[in-house]
């Protein structure tokens, strides 16, 4: 798609693709990103519209965006919350994420860090997990029970270090 065109569709429908996004995210800053990353795969991947469906196509992928910002969103918030200790109301968020992303790091298999990464930081289901590593569902479930588990108990282990350390 030449750029001219990219430029016609975002000065006809951004009013209308920020409007629904915004309703969708009620975050201006996320909105304008969502739609941003559409107008930058048009440029990117020579999408071709036709005219009468490039209103439908644009508006349909700022909802799909904006559930996708969601669903990652709470996928995140799932991860960090997995890992809640006991005594995390000394701990804020963002430090608790970076001790999780050390462990994970530092601590798990090469095959445990992807199956981690692709749940709590891509979002993929249990099914699409399983296909992309070829191993069961089951199999993804018995791997992020133990991931989480390992996680807990180092949480656990370095809250009570410096716990142990103040005393």
């Amino acid at each position: 798609m030449e750029k001219e065109e990219i430029h016609r569709l975002f000065t006809q429908y951004y009013a209308k693709m920020n409007r629904i996004a915004r309703t969708i995210l009620c975050d201006e800053q996320e909105s304008e990103d969502v739609i941003s990353d559409i107008f930058e795969f048009l440029l990117c991947h020579n999408v071709v519209l036709l005219p009468d469906t490039e209103e439908r196509y644009l508006l349909t992928s700022v909802r799909n965006q904006c559930i996708k910002r969601i669903n990652h969103q709470d996928v995140h918030n799932r991860m960090v919350n997995a890992v809640v200790t006991e005594d995390s109301d000394e701990v804020d968020e963002d430090e608790r994420l970076a001790d999780v992303m050390e462990i994970v790091e530092n601590s798990l298999t090469e095959q445990d860090k992807r199956i981690f990464m692709l749940r709590f930081t891509e979002g993929y289901s249990y099914d699409d997990i399983s296909v992309v590593e070829g191993i069961s569902k089951v199999a993804v479930w018995k791997h992020l029970s133990r991931i989480i588990n390992r996680i807990k108990e180092q949480i656990n282990n370095q809250h009570y270090v410096k716990c142990y350390k103040q005393v």
